[in-house]
């Protein structure tokens, strides 16, 4: 695995390092603008990777899987991070601390129109993942050094692709609760 791989993985488990000790330091500690604090330097993370992306690739590194990885991580984190850090928030507050509660699940239209906003995070990080990928191409502007990039953004640009289809069956093929009844359509 070369450097672009552990960096990566050490970005990963620092923003989740990050968001736990934000926590912690929010309703352990009770310090709510250090909380906060820890919490906002999750964009540093990203800052970091892209960073030592660039760099390797500028100093005439050969795009791997990797790098175009890298775009691709930095694309979910900046339009997922905020409900990946809500959501740890709730469970931190109903695990840790007791004091939160459970969710209801979602059924019916309440779950496809849900499942439908989550595309559309899918595709805004495509969007960023795909601005950093295709930014990157055209700067190292080698066919050769980029052919990794360019397998990344079709494999995702797929996948984008089968999401939708199962985001638009959630529509059609309503989920049903626990009981096994469907909410009725009310379009």
């Amino acid at each position: 695995m070369n450097f672009v791989a552990w960096m990566i993985v050490a970005c990963e488990i620092a923003f989740w390092v990050v968001i736990v000790l934000g926590l912690f330091t929010r309703y352990v500690l009770k310090q709510k603008k250090a909380g906060l604090f820890l919490l906002a330097l999750t964009p540093v993370v990203d800052v970091v990777l892209l960073v030592v992306t660039s760099v390797d690739l500028y100093r005439g590194a050969t795009a791997t899987i990797p790098h175009a990885l890298a775009a691709v991580y930095i694309g979910v984190s900046i339009a997922f991070g905020k409900s990946m850090i809500q959501w740890a928030d709730e469970k931190f507050q109903q695990y840790v601390t007791k004091q939160g509660t459970a969710k209801p699940k979602r059924y019916g239209m309440e779950y496809a129109k849900h499942y439908a906003k989550s595309w559309f995070r899918h595709l805004f990080s495509y969007i960023i993942g795909a601005a950093l990928l295709a930014g990157t191409i055209y700067f190292v502007d080698d066919v050769e050094r980029t052919a990794s990039l360019w397998h990344i953004l079709r494999l995702w640009t797929v996948v984008l692709g089968i999401d939708l289809l199962i985001t638009a069956s959630y529509f059609l093929f309503l989920k049903k609760d626990n009981r096994g009844t469907a909410p009725k359509n009310n379009w």
